[in-house]
């Protein structure tokens, strides 16, 4: 399989650099992959996990936002936030979640919708993060 180049970027770190299979990516409009010889795109990401493909091996990247940009260099991503799934405070995540229910009872007009999708988002990501399929 062809490979292409891919960097993970957020405002921390350099999470990830390196040749890759495929990455697939949650993108605000759909998941979509990315595989060697991709068009070239620009795409929003939504709160999701990223899935990085390698000789066989899937590594999986919780992102909370950002955007994508394939070119023919390759691919790179500015996450907002970028953290491994090996790294992820578990409680901690569960924690900001309760946080964040909770505040939805504060919240009023236009940023109640905001902040309904950014849960759901969240809570996506825990149901994945306690699937079989991770482990």
């Amino acid at each position: 399989m062809a490979t292409f180049h891919f960097d993970l970027v957020s405002p921390e770190k350099l999470a990830f650099s390196g040749e890759v299979d495929q990455v697939d990516i949650p993108g605000v409009e759909g998941d979509f992959g990315v595989l060697a010889g991709h068009a070239p795109v620009v795409a929003a990401i939504r709160p999701g996990i990223l899935t990085v493909t390698t000789g066989g091996k899937h590594e999986k990247i919780i992102v909370l936002g950002g955007i994508a940009e394939v070119s023919e260099k390759g691919l790179t991503v500015l996450a907002d936030v970028a953290t491994s799934i090996a790294e992820l405070d578990r409680a901690k995540f569960a924690a900001t979640v309760a946080e964040m229910e909770e505040g939805l009872k504060e919240q009023e007009g236009d940023g109640l919708d905001q902040a309904i999708a950014k849960l759901d988002h969240f809570k996506s990501i825990q149901q994945q993060l306690n699937s079989t399929a991770l482990h």
